[in-house]
């Protein structure tokens, strides 16, 4: 008996080896058995229980995915959850002592649980199944989930019954997706709220200007809630005697409440970590949790540079490449056999690398402890070690070096353009100019190393720079109201070559259909032919003969000659906007050339995509005496000309591996680089934490930061993240270290294969609705869906029976049968109509297009409505976003519908934004100033559609956002009518993004939006002419006073 407890305990050892009991962080959803007794809360992506007063947690769930969102039944018997095992977001259940678990829903949506109700028969929950969100309820014990309320835009989540049968919820963003935001305030903001069925009464408890939200009620009816009313921190509140009542006053925010069925606690989370606040003393306390745990964060794992690399140079000697991988740093022979990884700082991510003149010498960029960009060299035979040459609190990035690799230049920061000695190694600033902290042109030398090529910005769009390093002096070589970019100088210091569209600027819509463009820098002629003809007959003078030291020694060194002075350019800048010349194809969009030259040829290298759509390297060659010749270079598929030239020889990346290119038979052959190197998540995710805060800090639009201490908070934050254990607790420390900002347009998305399910889950839409009261009833067809052709006969009452052939059980959940691992070419239904039975074949859609055209249907009801109402003299139109696809469609409806009638409602509630704004106030603004006809024709206007002239209503919401606000400050400004409804949601500062080290995304809001007078619309929204609420009970009642309203104050105007 002792032998096998001996060797029982030696197993439970080794297997503990690397397990420790510690203190738990990052521990979330935490909820409480109606008895107060027993805690269920998600860590590690798992359910883990643990005694209310604290102690050692044990594992309940060990599916794959994540299980959150746990909680009790109201008799204790069972815990719902949220799990992603299949790949979405389902709800299920485990009985609360442990046991087997069911799946209760089945859809690729995903399903959050928010609560049960008081006889523990019904699970509520939020899903995206059928809009953006909505609440849903379903049964313990299975059948297909109702939804609640079924305008498409009640977002209602958060759902909690109270005792006496009122449904308590939040329904707005900033409680559900936007709720790690701290400090928002505005016509979005989140109330306590209710709804009573068998009354028909809706009832607002808050109307804070600011966010109460989250509601959670006891069975005497006490209702605990959160709200930033206090201090701007989420603290507990509840109500007493009708008052909202501070329970908590924490200098830092608590998540999600949740109150004990027989009301003797409340939990939730803070800093991490579970509280507890206890009603009967007023007193919170930090539960303190301790679980054996089995930590794997700082294990290596394997990564290959195969197809990985993202930088890269080569020796000027044609013997050594040097590139980046996934943030190291590597070194191999010309061909890629010999591989071997340079010992860089574990903390660091190098992006940028170039080879000295000494060949040996590697001078990189690589983010430094801060976060922050900055330059280190290493001697590539290993006989030094890592030296950093920059510790700036800003990035310094885009190097170049000059022909003689003596000198680079690179930019620093917002403002800077810095030239580096590299015998030195010390920079100096020589030119400061608004830059931008990104999107750049990289800067370069000219041939001769006189000038720096760079680009500025002139109101928003970037013009050629020029800076003389001898006479100190700047030029702006292009000054106009659009980007020329990419600038690269002609070997023979006779053009600059650029990237430009010059027909549209670069803003807001980005750099479209560009060209690639030279101008000349002088007023040069081209060679004539004759001269070439006289140097046929030219002969070289013959060299006197060297004589011979016949005394062999004795002979005097000859000094060395100092170097020849730099032979300086003449430019000619008059008119030398007239001297553009078009270089690439006119059709398709070509990007960043890159030139070299050889004898008389001149070679253009460029990506472009005016053959087929696809992008590839292209090549222009001007020849003496030839017409110029745009070729395509095989197996070069990239979007980027990225090429380095090495003596006589060229090398170019092409989708993450490099690649040798010849530019006389215009092939590149790729160059096989394999090498296997190992990273641990912990490092990557410390360097991760530290760039993402430093291009915060570098380029928020907001140089206060809303008043915030950015530095302060990456200290705040960085604290947790020893107790980071998986990409889900870094997801959850950035973000919330983002919400510190009460910015719009932040997030931070991160995946990695370590958190891939086995399963996939994909939702057979039909387009067939059904009847939420009797689920297997169809109720209507969604319009344009894949139900709605001919010969699909589905009609209202039919009754499914069978799913491809298989009979259904009406008891089961209906959307069992439509869930698949992949999306099926097609899927048969048979329906019971009467007393016969048929059969259609239908092509299965995504859930989320069905879910688009149930958008549709929406919108199609407004247009019944006001032709209807308007005898169809107003057009409506409406835009769900302000992309290019909506945009589209609003200049249909404007040149169709509109053309023809007498005014116009443009509609942009519930807009999610974009960019065109510019184009959509442009139309609108056209107002007739001339009419013409044909001989005994009717008179016509000019332009053709003058919107401008007729009577225009805009409608926005709390709802609208975005490039929607800057639609409606435009309309406004330019008194183009009247707006109506509600303020916008006040969520606009244009914003793009930067990848990290693995593919992990952050978004950047960089570019503040201001009215003319100077206000922040991101904190002040656009206020409409006419004030006209719409509430949860217009919308349950299928009133629209906004849009009636509209109609009202039109039709005044057309009498």
């Amino acid at each position: 008996m002792k032998r096998h407890l001996t060797l029982l305990l030696t197993i439970c050892i080794a297997l503990l080896a690397n397990a420790q009991s510690t203190e738990l962080y990052f521990s979330s959803f935490p909820c409480v058995s109606p008895d107060g007794q027993t805690l269920v809360f998600t860590f590690d992506g798992d359910l883990w229980k643990v005694p209310a007063q604290g102690g050692t947690a044990l594992r309940l769930t060990a599916m794959q995915g994540e299980e959150t969102r746990a909680k009790f039944s109201p008799d204790g018997k069972w815990i719902a959850f949220t799990g992603s095992q299949n790949g979405n977001q389902d709800v299920y259940i485990i009985p609360a002592t442990g046991g087997e678990i069911k799946q209760l829903t089945f859809h690729e949506a995903y399903d959050h649980v928010d609560n049960w109700s008081w006889d523990s028969q019904t699970i509520f929950f939020t899903s995206s199944r059928y809009s953006r969100f909505s609440g849903y309820k379903v049964s313990v014990n299975g059948g297909t989930p109702v939804r609640l309320f079924d305008h498409y835009f009640h977002t209602v989540h958060n759902l909690a019954e109270h005792p006496n049968g009122e449904l308590f919820f939040s329904e707005t963003w900033e409680s559900k997706n936007q709720a790690y935001r701290k400090g928002y305030k505005g016509a979005y903001n989140p109330d306590i709220q209710s709804w009573n069925a068998s009354t028909n009464t809706c009832k607002k408890y808050t109307d804070y200007n600011g966010k109460d939200m989250w509601p959670s009620i006891d069975k005497h009816g006490t209702i605990y809630f959160v709200s930033d009313e206090g201090n701007g921190e989420y603290n507990l509140y509840t109500f007493k005697d009708g008052k909202k009542t501070a329970l908590t006053t924490f200098p830092t925010s608590i998540r999600y409440p949740v109150v004990s069925a027989d009301g003797s606690l409340v939990v939730f989370e803070k800093d991490f970590q579970i509280y507890a606040y206890n009603p009967a003393t007023n007193i919170s306390n930090k539960v303190n949790i301790q679980a054996v745990l089995n930590t794997t964060i700082e294990k290596e794992k394997d990564f290959d540079v195969k197809d990985r690399i993202t930088y890269f140079d080569v020796s000027e000697d044609g013997k050594k490449i040097a590139f980046a991988s996934r943030g190291e740093l590597f070194v191999s022979d010309i061909k890629g056999k010999i591989v071997q990884q340079i010992n860089t700082h574990p903390l660091g991510r190098v992006l940028e690398v170039k080879w000295l003149a000494d060949n040996k010498t590697l001078l990189y960029a690589q983010t430094s402890t801060n976060g922050f960009t900055n330059w280190y060299t290493f001697t590539a035979d290993g006989s030094g070690k890592e030296k950093q040459l920059t510790n700036d609190a800003q990035n310094n990035r885009d190097i170049n070096l000059n022909a003689d690799r003596t000198k680079g230049v690179y930019l620093s920061g917002r403002n800077e353009v810095r030239v580096i000695d590299l015998k030195t190694l010390q920079s100096e600033t020589v030119v400061r100019e608004e830059l931008w902290g990104f999107q750049n042109s990289t800067p370069s030398f000219s041939p001769n190393g006189e000038y720096i090529l760079f680009t500025a910005k002139r109101n928003f769009e970037e013009d050629i720079f020029l800076y003389n390093l001898l006479d100190k002096k700047l030029i702006n070589l292009t000054q106009t109201g659009i980007t020329e970019r990419s600038p690269f100088w002609s070997p023979d210091g006779k053009y600059i070559y650029f990237t430009s569209n010059r027909y549209r600027p670069a803003y807001p819509y980005g750099l479209s259909d560009g060209r690639v463009y030279r101008v000349a820098l002088e007023k040069f002629a081209d060679d004539f032919k004759s001269d070439q003809y006289a140097k046929l007959f030219e002969e070289k003078p013959k060299e006197e003969p060297k004589k011979e030291d016949t005394k062999g020694k004795g002979k005097k060194e000859e000094p060395k000659l100092a170097a020849p002075p730099i032979k300086r350019y003449t430019l000619d800048l008059e008119d030398i906007l007239d001297r553009i010349a078009l270089v690439s194809p006119n059709f398709g969009t070509q990007g960043n050339p890159v030139v070299f030259q050889k004898e008389d040829k001149t070679w253009v290298i460029y990506p472009s995509n005016h053959s087929e759509n696809r992008n590839n390297l292209w090549l222009t060659n001007y020849e003496k005496f030839e017409q110029p010749k745009t070729e395509k270079i095989d197996g070069a598929t990239t979007g980027s000309a990225f090429i380095v030239k090495a003596g006589d020889k060229f090398y170019t990346l092409i989708n993450g591996t490099i690649h040798s290119l010849n530019l006389e038979s215009k092939k590149t052959e790729k160059i096989d680089i394999s090498f296997t190197f190992r990273r641990n998540l912990k490092d990557e995710f410390n360097q991760m934490f530290m760039e993402t805060w430093a291009n915060v800090k570098e380029n928020f639009y907001n140089e206060t930061f809303h008043g915030l201490d950015w530095d302060a908070k990456r200290d705040q934050y960085a604290v947790f993240l020893p107790h980071v254990r998986t990409r889900s607790d870094l997801r959850v420390l950035i973000t919330d270290l983002l919400g510190e900002l009460n910015s719009s347009h932040t997030g931070f998305n991160s995946s990695g294969d370590e958190e891939k399910t086995f399963y996939t889950t994909r939702s057979l839409a039909t387009g067939v609705l059904f009847d939420e009261q009797k689920p297997y009833t169809v109720s209507s067809t969604v319009r344009h869906s894949s139900a709605d052709k001919k010969g699909i006969n589905v009609l209202p009452g039919d009754v499914l029976t069978k799913v491809n052939g298989e009979p259904v059980d009406p008891t089961q959940n209906r959307e069992q049968y439509f869930i698949k691992p992949s999306l099926d070419s097609e899927i048969s239904l048979t329906f019971k109509r009467g007393s016969n039975e048929h059969t259609v074949k239908i092509q299965p859609q995504g859930y989320f297009e069905v879910n688009d055209l149930l958008y549709d249907e929406w919108i199609a009801n407004n247009q019944r409505i006001v032709d209807e109402k308007s005898n169809k003299r107003i057009a409506y139109a409406y835009m769900k976003n302000m992309g290019q696809g909506e945009l589209n469609k609003f200049l249909i409806d404007m040149t169709s519908e509109a053309y023809h009638r007498d005014a116009l409602i443009l509609d942009l509630r519930y807009n999610t934004g974009g960019n065109v704004h510019d184009n959509v106030l442009q139309f609108l603004s056209q107002r007739p100033y001339l009419q013409w006809k044909y001989r005994e024709g009717k008179l016509t206007s000019q332009p053709n559609f003058t919107p401008a002239g007729k009577p225009i209503v805009l409608l926005i919401n709390e709802q609208s956002l975005s490039d929607a606000e800057m639609t409606a400050t435009g309309f406004k400004e330019l008194k183009l009518g009247k707006v109506i409804g509600t303020e916008t949601y006040r969520w606009i500062i244009f914003t793009s993004g930067k990848g990290l080290v693995d593919g992990s995304f952050y978004r950047l809001p960089a570019w503040g939006c201001y009215t003319l007078d100077g206000k922040n619309i991101e904190q002040e929204g656009v206020a409409p002419d006419i004030f006209v609420p719409m509430d949860f009970k217009d919308r349950l009642e299928k009133r629209d006073p906004q849009l009636d309203r509209a109609l009202e104050e039109i039709l005044k105007e057309l009498k």
